[in-house]
């Protein structure tokens, strides 16, 4: 037993942090703060990116071509119908699917006020989506004026989905001309669309005349099983006229992404909310820390002078960042879990937390507690024990 006493190490952080509850309690909410609005900027600006490219992941394609006047989603440019037919050329390709891509005015049918739509127009017998069922929903859209609703779209729209369920008959005004709803998809708003209509080209050019009948926004390719996309994606590059764009499917999700975090200022907005609580952390960090050494220096001083190292009384206080970072992020990473679902029912923006955000909110409070502390030891550095004795 008396060895047991004499080799346990007294828990000498967690006693100076618990020793005033109030103050640990105020450092804690100051973390927990900092941790929960890094948590939210972060989860908006990479919801945002997600957001931003919720169709361009559905589509079913390993290619894409576009015009090289198309800067995102929200600002789409046509290119000539027949570079898609051209590049039908190339052994490797086995099935193209020329897409129109437009923003147009939905009228709610039960409060009649218009917004703007995505709608998207595409041959009903040609491959669009990977979902496997979304073939036959498409059979509908072989009739004129006929129209598929993303039911994930925002309420402003109207309660759609609900009055599809319950058999009634939607017919309401895109773009000052009738159409019919027959059916639900489900893609998702993104930050440019907070709604999402699928057509045919015969109905989309009947909505939009202005739109050549022989210029397309996107045109989706689809190779071979095994075939290398890059290098098909080099090919094509090569024989295809300057006035087309070839994409891989990856590299059209991050042209849309990189327009929101180069072209605009929101990724830089999110980011900067987030240095912003990371800053006011640190404040909050070092104020408590210093004032806990400042009220102990008779303490540590006492303990210098019965032979310990400043290194060990340093350690001390480097221990009680680790704790505070640990019992402040825990809470953090439980609010923000709840805001995100909140937002998520509200917006129907995909923000949720991953593992990589995760570790890299942890890491930054950790960097937080540490670098305050750090700053925190040079009080007990500066120290002389003559004077405070």
């Amino acid at each position: 037993m008396p060895s047991f006493w004499n080799n346990r190490r007294i828990p000498l952080a967690w006693l100076l942090l618990t020793r005033q509850p109030l103050r640990l309690l105020v450092a804690l909410a100051g973390i927990c703060f900092a941790g929960i609005l890094m948590f939210m900027q972060l989860g908006f600006r990479d919801g945002l990116f997600d957001a931003s490219v919720t169709v361009h992941k559905l589509f079913d394609a390993d290619l894409v071509l576009i015009s090289p006047r198309s800067m995102s989603s929200i600002s789409m440019s046509g290119f000539p119908r027949r570079r898609l037919i051209q590049a039908m050329a190339h052994q490797d390709v086995v099935g193209i699917t020329p897409v129109n891509w437009n923003f147009l005015l939905w009228r709610n049918p039960q409060t009649l006020t218009t917004r703007s739509i995505l709608v998207l127009g595409f041959e009903p017998n040609d491959p669009l989506l990977v979902d496997s069922k979304f073939s036959s929903k498409a059979k509908v859209l072989t009739s004129r004026g006929r129209v598929l609703f993303d039911e994930l779209s925002r309420e402003e729209f109207g309660p759609i989905p609900k009055m599809f369920r319950e058999g009634l008959t939607i017919e309401t005004e895109v773009a000052g001309k009738r159409v019919r709803v027959e059916g639900l998809v489900s893609l998702g708003p993104s930050f440019g669309a907070d709604g999402n209509l699928i057509t045919s080209r015969e109905t989309f050019l009947e909505l939009l005349p202005s739109n050549p009948p022989g210029s397309i926004e996107i045109g989706l390719i689809r190779l071979r099983s095994g075939s290398d996309s890059k290098s098909v994606a080099n090919v094509l590059r090569k024989n295809l006229p300057l006035d087309v764009r070839v994409l891989t499917q990856e590299e059209f999700v991050e042209f849309e992404k990189n327009y929101w975090r180069s072209s605009t200022s929101i990724g830089f907005i999110f980011t900067l909310g987030a240095a912003m609580g990371f800053v006011v952390g640190c404040v909050i960090v070092y104020q408590i820390l210093y004032s806990d050494v400042s009220d102990h220096l008779p303490e540590y001083a006492t303990l210098m002078a019965m032979g310990y190292r400043m290194k060990t009384l340093l350690g001390v206080v480097a221990r009680e960042g680790i704790l505070l970072a640990v019992m402040g992020y825990i809470p953090a990473y439980a609010a923000g879990q709840c805001l995100y679902a909140l937002v998520r029912s509200s917006t129907k923006l995909p923000v949720a937390m991953d593992p990589q955000r995760a570790l890299i909110v942890f890491t930054l409070i950790l960097f937080m507690c540490m670098s305050s502390a750090c700053v925190a030891m040079r009080r007990l550095v500066d120290a002389d024990p003559a004077e405070i004795f």
